[in-house]
């Protein structure tokens, strides 16, 4: 739990102070004490303590090594900023089979597998290619960490098993790869907890998705731990879960589409009470606290599927778990909300009832209840496939509300006949561009993050109809809203007529599939140069090799297809500036949707702030590129015929030619800018994480000053070189705007900013820089600068930086003297008198006050 005392606790309504104290209570006897807790921090200290505070013993001279001789240790050569010391920042490396040999007590364990892939005794990290077994067991094979961590967005990886032991010890194993050249093994921390036997089921009552048999997991059964998922909350990290310290991750990013329905949290005069038949320790009382529901119009929710899409890999069969609990207290009876759950496409569950399932309660609402179904993925060929969830109101049973409910999900993977766990490396799905006014809300119970999650909620309230109308409309026409087909997708059949009318008056140029074939070599792997939501990047080249290009062919099951695609090409067609990406050309053949680019030979500004082992960028040539980028977004403003509104401004969006010349690219999201009588444009809120204007994320209102904002968390991301939300830091600093914010207004921005920029930048450049940056996130877009006010400052900044060490000045320290200049106003206390907005959601007075006034409560939220 949160520390409470800081918002004053006299301010705190009693409902309020009742709800904590009951968590906590619930949280204590539902703790599960492990018999064994074995934490090895691979070639670390004697002891080291982690973030959640547990002990991790060393291995070195540890007991455990059947032979430390063929193993060396290391450090790692850098830290990102979300790297965690313990246990990530020292490894044990093998350049051949190695065996770690740990007795144990006969019985169920968690064993977890802790990666870093940095550069550990000047070896390269993408030589780190190898197998993984734990007694009769393979986990991994031919696993890359580097390539995972990059194609999933993490800095670090942490791989979980659980796995049932016979005898009093468990053998793990490592083993470079034959098949990679110079391939070595390495690991940084090895965890293995005994845990209670909540997965198995022998009774023959475990559902197969359209299936008559049954599935049994057993003590002969191993599982890997896929997605476990707080849904409608946020992540809860391992020191609140039940003594398990399992991670429970924000369902947000694996939502589908526009149609993301309505998140919220327990309601004040509900008691959650575990019923005798499930122990508290199968999911934290946090999980059943929050959860998701299609919203409040019964003709919107039947016109529309609840979904959430998880790609996975193929030939395995899953055990999905899904945890319910009814925390509404005007849902208390049987029959009020029924639904059926689809997963894969199958009908998993005709007419589900919570209450209904919590019948032998001595209450039927505030009871937690799950339930377990095994999935058989059929073949497709491809390495990983994507497995559907979908919830839909069940009219047959006719229930006073048409909607569904959801709290958790969990994904295992259920071992082969062969005892095999490993799958292969994932190839990057694009769902974390999908944005929706919902995510990533934080979980703990602490009253300022339920006025932030009532906040929320309310904000949205009046808009949510009419975004769930038009995402229904948008995904209407690409699946079936009831039976076991529920949710097949298609390709438009009439893409190439489409294409064809909506490109005949373009000037770039038209490629053939042959063409392109030929230029990426048939899309040869070893050319791939990224991963985005349109689809694989790939190194080709064009007119006989002499000209180097990017190309991007659209994948069809992406949420970005045809409208992306040809609003990328009418877009870059129009325009050309020296900070645009040129297209060169496109290809619809065969309802391929690709498009050439130049080719940008520094990749993207990411790539060179943080996760990665690339040299960083000097400070004056990060404001060069900012002052690049600044320029491109400001010719879309007010230089092209029409003002364009680029919609996904970000770090991965501005790429870097062989001369390090900033360029925006990626205008699949992008709008044309209102006319000369209206203000701004009124559409479904798109774009990224972390980037979104959250006026326009409330009021669904798009102007060039929303570009703005985005551009003003980049400046943030490159003075500070760590991502714009890392949750696996404390609550407030998980966001990046709201932890500059703070440290600006307490006056210690220079203790936040990366450390290769320390005692390199002078101090009236970085009080310039930061101020333009700091308007730029003002939350009301009236506040905030235009592209051209913002270009200048940054010019200017270059200046001041130049000036300072022409002079010979002292740079090596920053000192603000001044009073913030832009007001962030930071809740100390909290109106004891709350009130209701009109959706009878929880709002004190100062709360709605900032709401409207303008209050940084909103900023850096998403």
């Amino acid at each position: 739990m949160r520390n409470s005392n800081k918002f004053g606790l006299m301010s705190i309504p009693i409902f309020v102070i009742l709800y904590l104290a009951f968590t906590i209570h619930v949280n204590m006897a539902a703790n599960y004490a492990p018999i064994e807790k074995i934490l090895l921090n691979c070639g670390g200290p004697l002891d080291a303590t982690d973030y959640d505070g547990r002990k991790w013993a060393t291995d070195v001279g540890s007991k455990y090594l059947l032979d430390s001789g063929k193993s060396t240790i290391s450090q790692a050569a850098t830290q990102e900023p979300s790297v965690p010391e313990v246990p990530y920042m020292t490894a044990r490396i093998f350049y051949s089979n190695f065996t770690y040999r740990i007795p144990v007590v006969a019985g169920r364990k968690f064993v977890r597998l802790y990666f870093y892939p940095a550069s550990y005794a000047s070896l390269n990290a993408s030589n780190a290619v190898f197998s993984a077994t734990a007694g009769s067991y393979t986990l991994l094979n031919n696993f890359s960490a580097l390539q995972t961590t990059e194609a999933l967005g993490y800095a670090f990886i942490i791989k979980e098993y659980s796995i049932n032991v016979e005898g009093e010890r468990l053998d793990i194993s490592f083993v470079p790869s034959a098949k990679a050249p110079s391939a070595y093994a390495f690991v940084n921390g090895i965890e293995i907890m005994s845990m209670p036997d909540i997965y198995s089921c022998t009774d023959g009552t475990l559902k197969i998705v359209g299936q008559i048999s049954a599935f049994n997991i057993g003590n002969n059964t191993a599982l890997e731990n896929v997605y476990r998922l707080n849904v409608g909350g946020n992540l809860i990290p391992p020191s609140h879960d039940t003594d398990l310290y399992r991670t429970w991750y924000a369902d947000a990013p694996y939502i589908d589409g526009a149609a993301f329905g309505v998140s919220y949290s327990v309601d004040p005069n509900v008691t959650i009470q575990y019923p005798p038949s499930i122990p508290p320790y199968v999911a934290p009382i946090d999980v059943y606290a929050t959860a998701r529901s299609m919203g409040p119009n019964s003709q919107v929710n039947l016109n529309y599927n609840l979904t959430w899409i998880f790609s996975v890999d193929s030939e395995f069969t899953y055990l999905v778990r899904l945890h319910f609990c009814e925390i509404q207290a005007n849902i208390t009876l049987i029959n009020q909300r029924v639904f059926d759950i689809f997963l894969y496409n199958q009908t998993a569950e005709q007419g589900a009832d919570v209450i209904a399932w919590a019948g032998g309660a001595s209450q039927l609402y505030g009871v937690p209840v799950y339930k377990d179904y095994v999935v058989l993925l059929v073949p497709n060929g491809s390495p990983q496939q994507d497995l559907w969830l979908e919830l839909h109101p069940d009219p047959l049973s006719r229930p006073n509300y048409y909607d569904a409910i959801l709290n958790g999900i969990e994904i295992f993977k259920i071992n082969g006949t062969n005892g095999n766990l490993a799958g292969p490396n994932p190839i990057p799905a694009p769902k974390q561009d999908v944005i929706n006014p919902t995510s990533y809300i934080p979980s703990s119970g602490d009253y300022k993050t339920k006025i932030r999650k009532a906040i929320i909620i309310g904000g949205i309230c009046g808009g949510i109809i009419l975004v769930i109308v038009i995402g229904f409309y948008l995904i209407a026409t690409s699946r079936c809203q009831h039976g076991k087909n529920s949710s097949v997708r298609e390709v438009p059949s009439k893409c190439h007529q489409d294409l064809e009318q909506g490109f005949t008056n373009n000037l770039c140029r038209r490629f053939s599939f042959a063409e392109i074939t030929v230029a990426t070599k048939n899309f040869d792997e070893a050319f791939l140069l990224g991963v985005g939501g349109f689809g694989k990047v790939y190194k080709g080249e064009i007119d006989g090799g002499a000209t180097p290009v990017a190309i991007k062919r659209g994948n069809p099951l992406s949420d970005q297809g045809v409208h992306e695609f040809q609003t990328e090409i009418e877009i870059l067609s129009k325009v050309r500036h020296h900070h645009l990406v040129s297209l060169i050309g496109y290809c619809e053949d065969s309802c391929e949707m690709i498009l050439v680019y130049d080719y940008m030979a520094h990749g993207t500004l990411r790539e060179h702030l943080y996760k990665t082992q690339k040299s960083p960028l000097p400070w004056k040539q990060r404001l060069e590129i900012c002052i690049g980028a600044a320029r491109g977004l400001y010719y879309l403003h007010s230089g092209a015929k029409q003002t364009i509104i680029h919609r996904d401004v970000k770090t991965t969006n501005i790429l870097l030619d062989e001369k390090w010349v900033a360029k925006v690219s990626d205008f699949g999201l992008s709008k044309i800018g209102p006319t000369i009588d209206k203000t701004h444009v009124t559409t479904v809120v798109k774009g990224s994480y972390g980037y979104l204007d959250p006026e326009y994320l409330l009021l669904q209102q798009l102007t060039e000053k929303s570009d703005v904002y985005s551009f003003g968390v980049v400046l943030f991301e490159i003075i500070c070189a760590r991502p714009v939300l890392n949750r696996t830091l404390p609550e407030e600093q998980v966001s990046l705007v709201e932890w500059v914010a703070h440290c600006h207004e307490k006056r210690i921005l220079d203790q936040i900013i990366d450390p290769y920029l320390k005692g390199k930048i002078a101090p009236e450049c970085f009080k310039q820089f930061i101020e333009i940056a700091m308007k730029c996130v003002a939350n009301q877009s009236i506040d905030r600068p235009s592209m051209d006010e913002v270009t200048w400052n940054l010019e200017f900044s270059l200046q001041l930086q130049r000036n300072a060490e022409e002079s010979n000045e002292g740079i090596s320290r920053i000192h603000i003297e001044e009073e913030p200049s832009v007001p962030h106003k930071w809740k100390k206390n909290l109106d004891a008198s709350p009130s209701l907005d009109g959706c009878g959601h929880l709002f004190s007075q100062e709360v709605m006050s900032q709401k409207l006034n303008g209050g940084h409560l909103w900023t850096g939220f998403f």
